[in-house]
Protein backbone atom coordinates (compact mmCIF):
# COMPACT_ATOMS: atom_id res chain seq x y z
CA UNK A 1 0.00 0.00 0.00
CA UNK A 2 1.59 2.63 -1.69
CA UNK A 3 0.57 6.10 0.29
CA UNK A 4 1.76 9.60 -0.66
CA UNK A 5 1.51 12.37 1.77
CA UNK A 6 2.09 15.83 -0.16
CA UNK A 7 4.19 18.46 1.88
CA UNK A 8 4.27 22.24 1.37
CA UNK A 9 5.85 25.54 3.39
CA UNK A 10 3.02 26.66 5.67
CA UNK A 11 0.32 23.75 5.46
CA UNK A 12 -0.52 22.80 8.88
CA UNK A 13 0.94 20.27 10.45
CA UNK A 14 -1.99 17.76 12.11
CA UNK A 15 -3.48 17.93 8.46
CA UNK A 16 -0.17 15.54 7.13
CA UNK A 17 0.81 14.00 10.74
CA UNK A 18 -3.00 12.87 11.79
CA UNK A 19 -3.45 10.88 8.83
CA UNK A 20 0.27 9.19 9.09
CA UNK A 21 -0.46 8.40 12.69
CA UNK A 22 -3.08 6.13 11.61
CA UNK A 23 -1.63 4.98 7.84
CA UNK A 24 1.60 4.33 8.79
CA UNK A 25 0.16 1.44 11.28
CA UNK A 26 -1.75 -0.38 8.58
CA UNK A 27 -0.05 -3.34 7.58
CA UNK A 28 1.99 -3.16 4.41
CA UNK A 29 1.91 0.71 4.14
CA UNK A 30 4.49 2.17 2.51
CA UNK A 31 4.67 6.18 3.11
CA UNK A 32 6.11 8.90 1.41
CA UNK A 33 6.56 12.62 2.09
CA UNK A 34 6.31 14.76 -1.04
CA UNK A 35 6.52 17.54 -2.44
CA UNK A 36 7.59 20.15 -5.15
CA UNK A 37 10.90 19.62 -4.13
CA UNK A 38 12.48 17.23 -1.78
CA UNK A 39 13.90 18.87 1.90
CA UNK A 40 12.56 20.60 4.99
CA UNK A 41 9.04 22.31 4.47
CA UNK A 42 8.08 24.52 7.17
CA UNK A 43 4.41 24.57 8.69
CA UNK A 44 2.50 27.90 8.65
CA UNK A 45 3.74 28.66 12.45
CA UNK A 46 7.29 28.27 11.00
CA UNK A 47 8.56 26.65 14.26
CA UNK A 48 8.43 23.17 13.23
CA UNK A 49 9.60 21.48 9.99
CA UNK A 50 8.63 18.46 8.09
CA UNK A 51 11.03 16.74 5.84
CA UNK A 52 10.19 15.65 2.27
CA UNK A 53 12.32 12.49 1.13
CA UNK A 54 10.63 12.49 -2.61
CA UNK A 55 10.13 14.99 -4.91
CA UNK A 56 7.18 15.20 -7.45
CA UNK A 57 9.15 14.27 -9.90
CA UNK A 58 10.16 11.13 -7.98
CA UNK A 59 6.42 9.80 -7.35
CA UNK A 60 4.40 8.59 -10.50
CA UNK A 61 1.84 6.93 -9.00
CA UNK A 62 0.37 5.85 -5.34
CA UNK A 63 -2.53 3.74 -3.73
CA UNK A 64 -3.75 6.63 -1.08
CA UNK A 65 -2.81 10.17 -1.82
CA UNK A 66 -3.38 12.66 0.98
CA UNK A 67 -3.33 16.19 0.36
CA UNK A 68 -3.13 18.92 3.36
CA UNK A 69 -4.01 22.04 4.02
CA UNK A 70 -2.93 24.89 5.83
CA UNK A 71 -2.57 28.68 4.49
CA UNK A 72 0.34 27.57 1.75
CA UNK A 73 -2.22 25.51 -0.10
CA UNK A 74 -2.85 28.97 -2.20
CA UNK A 75 1.13 28.78 -3.08
CA UNK A 76 -0.32 24.69 -4.63
CA UNK A 77 -2.87 26.22 -6.50
CA UNK A 78 -1.23 29.02 -8.08
CA UNK A 79 1.09 26.43 -10.06
CA UNK A 80 -0.19 24.43 -12.99
CA UNK A 81 2.45 21.75 -12.79
CA UNK A 82 1.92 20.75 -9.24
CA UNK A 83 -1.76 21.14 -10.20
CA UNK A 84 -1.30 18.39 -13.12
CA UNK A 85 1.04 16.12 -10.51
CA UNK A 86 -2.09 15.78 -8.29
CA UNK A 87 -4.36 15.00 -11.47
CA UNK A 88 -1.95 12.51 -12.32
CA UNK A 89 -1.54 10.83 -9.33
CA UNK A 90 -5.13 10.82 -8.75
CA UNK A 91 -5.57 8.97 -11.98
CA UNK A 92 -3.28 6.41 -10.32
CA UNK A 93 -5.24 5.93 -6.97
CA UNK A 94 -7.06 3.45 -5.11
CA UNK A 95 -8.01 6.45 -2.43
CA UNK A 96 -7.64 10.36 -2.99
CA UNK A 97 -8.00 12.50 0.64
CA UNK A 98 -7.93 15.81 1.77
CA UNK A 99 -7.34 17.22 5.15
CA UNK A 100 -8.93 21.08 5.78
CA UNK A 101 -8.06 23.06 3.03
CA UNK A 102 -6.26 20.85 0.92
CA UNK A 103 -10.13 20.08 -0.15
CA UNK A 104 -9.21 23.29 -2.31
CA UNK A 105 -6.20 22.35 -3.76
CA UNK A 106 -8.06 19.10 -5.09
CA UNK A 107 -11.14 21.73 -6.54
CA UNK A 108 -8.68 23.33 -8.13
CA UNK A 109 -7.46 20.06 -9.97
CA UNK A 110 -10.87 19.78 -10.90
CA UNK A 111 -11.31 16.70 -9.11
CA UNK A 112 -14.15 17.76 -6.86
CA UNK A 113 -16.69 18.83 -9.43
CA UNK A 114 -19.75 17.74 -9.09
CA UNK A 115 -19.14 16.06 -5.76
CA UNK A 116 -19.96 16.42 -2.53
CA UNK A 117 -16.97 17.64 -0.32
CA UNK A 118 -16.03 19.27 3.06
CA UNK A 119 -13.07 21.36 4.53
CA UNK A 120 -12.28 23.94 7.27
CA UNK A 121 -15.32 25.67 8.23
CA UNK A 122 -14.19 28.88 7.13
CA UNK A 123 -13.27 28.06 3.77
CA UNK A 124 -16.71 25.75 3.12
CA UNK A 125 -18.06 28.25 0.79
CA UNK A 126 -14.76 28.52 -1.51
CA UNK A 127 -15.45 24.83 -2.49
CA UNK A 128 -18.29 26.28 -4.97
CA UNK A 129 -15.84 27.67 -6.93
CA UNK A 130 -14.52 24.64 -8.40
CA UNK A 131 -17.97 23.31 -8.94
CA UNK A 132 -18.15 20.67 -5.27
CA UNK A 133 -21.18 21.28 -3.15
CA UNK A 134 -19.37 21.68 0.50
CA UNK A 135 -21.53 20.32 3.15
CA UNK A 136 -20.85 20.15 7.19
CA UNK A 137 -19.87 16.82 7.67
CA UNK A 138 -16.48 15.83 9.25
CA UNK A 139 -15.70 13.19 7.08
CA UNK A 140 -17.29 12.45 3.18
CA UNK A 141 -16.94 9.93 1.09
CA UNK A 142 -17.76 10.14 -2.62
CA UNK A 143 -15.97 7.00 -4.49
CA UNK A 144 -12.76 6.77 -4.00
CA UNK A 145 -12.46 10.73 -2.90
CA UNK A 146 -12.71 11.04 0.65
CA UNK A 147 -12.58 15.35 2.23
CA UNK A 148 -11.94 15.93 5.82
CA UNK A 149 -12.80 18.99 7.86
CA UNK A 150 -10.77 21.08 9.43
CA UNK A 151 -6.99 19.92 11.10
CA UNK A 152 -7.94 17.08 13.49
CA UNK A 153 -10.38 15.51 11.17
CA UNK A 154 -7.87 14.29 9.03
CA UNK A 155 -7.50 11.56 12.41
CA UNK A 156 -10.90 10.98 11.67
CA UNK A 157 -10.32 10.42 7.74
CA UNK A 158 -7.65 7.94 8.41
CA UNK A 159 -9.63 5.74 10.80
CA UNK A 160 -12.21 5.63 8.46
CA UNK A 161 -9.55 4.82 5.14
CA UNK A 162 -7.90 2.22 7.65
CA UNK A 163 -11.66 1.02 8.25
CA UNK A 164 -12.23 0.79 3.89
CA UNK A 165 -8.52 -0.95 3.07
CA UNK A 166 -8.24 -3.59 6.45
CA UNK A 167 -11.68 -3.59 7.71
CA UNK A 168 -13.32 -3.17 10.92
CA UNK A 169 -11.29 -4.68 13.34
CA UNK A 170 -7.07 -3.34 11.57
CA UNK A 171 -9.06 -0.12 11.95
CA UNK A 172 -10.45 -0.17 15.78
CA UNK A 173 -6.91 -1.31 16.92
CA UNK A 174 -5.31 0.98 15.35
CA UNK A 175 -7.81 3.69 17.17
CA UNK A 176 -7.25 2.05 19.85
CA UNK A 177 -3.19 1.66 19.66
CA UNK A 178 -3.32 5.69 19.07
CA UNK A 179 -5.17 5.99 22.01
CA UNK A 180 -8.22 8.34 19.99
CA UNK A 181 -10.85 8.68 22.19
CA UNK A 182 -11.28 12.38 22.86
CA UNK A 183 -12.84 14.28 25.32
CA UNK A 184 -13.03 18.07 24.24
CA UNK A 185 -13.31 20.66 26.66
CA UNK A 186 -15.90 22.48 23.95
CA UNK A 187 -18.20 22.36 21.32
CA UNK A 188 -15.85 22.39 18.40
CA UNK A 189 -18.52 23.51 15.93
CA UNK A 190 -17.85 27.60 14.92
CA UNK A 191 -21.53 27.31 14.64
CA UNK A 192 -22.21 27.17 18.21
CA UNK A 193 -19.48 29.22 19.08
CA UNK A 194 -20.61 32.03 21.77
CA UNK A 195 -20.02 35.36 20.04
CA UNK A 196 -16.60 36.61 22.08
CA UNK A 197 -15.47 33.33 20.64
CA UNK A 198 -16.60 33.33 17.28
CA UNK A 199 -15.44 36.80 16.98
CA UNK A 200 -12.12 35.93 18.30
CA UNK A 201 -11.42 33.45 15.73
CA UNK A 202 -13.18 35.67 12.56
CA UNK A 203 -10.57 38.35 13.77
CA UNK A 204 -7.67 35.51 13.40
CA UNK A 205 -8.23 34.48 10.49
CA UNK A 206 -8.63 37.41 8.85
CA UNK A 207 -5.56 38.36 10.17
CA UNK A 208 -3.66 35.07 8.89
CA UNK A 209 -4.93 35.31 5.64
CA UNK A 210 -3.52 39.01 5.59
CA UNK A 211 -0.36 37.59 6.90
CA UNK A 212 -0.60 34.81 4.10
CA UNK A 213 -1.42 37.78 1.12
CA UNK A 214 1.57 39.26 2.29
CA UNK A 215 4.05 36.10 2.40
CA UNK A 216 3.36 35.61 -1.03
CA UNK A 217 4.15 38.95 -1.74
CA UNK A 218 7.65 38.63 -0.17
CA UNK A 219 8.41 35.33 -1.92
CA UNK A 220 7.52 36.33 -5.28
CA UNK A 221 9.50 40.00 -5.28
CA UNK A 222 12.37 37.61 -4.48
Amino acid sequence: MDIAILLFDRMTALDAIGPYEVLANLPGAEIKFVAETTGLKRTEHRSLGLFADYSVADVTSADVLVIPGGFGEEDVRAKPAMLEWVRAIHATTKWTTSVCTGALILGAAGILKGLDATTHWAARDILRQFGANPVKERVVERGKIITAAGVSAGIDMGLHLARRIAGDDVAHAIQIGIEYDPEPPFDGTFENAPAPVASFLTKLYERRLKESAAARSAASAR
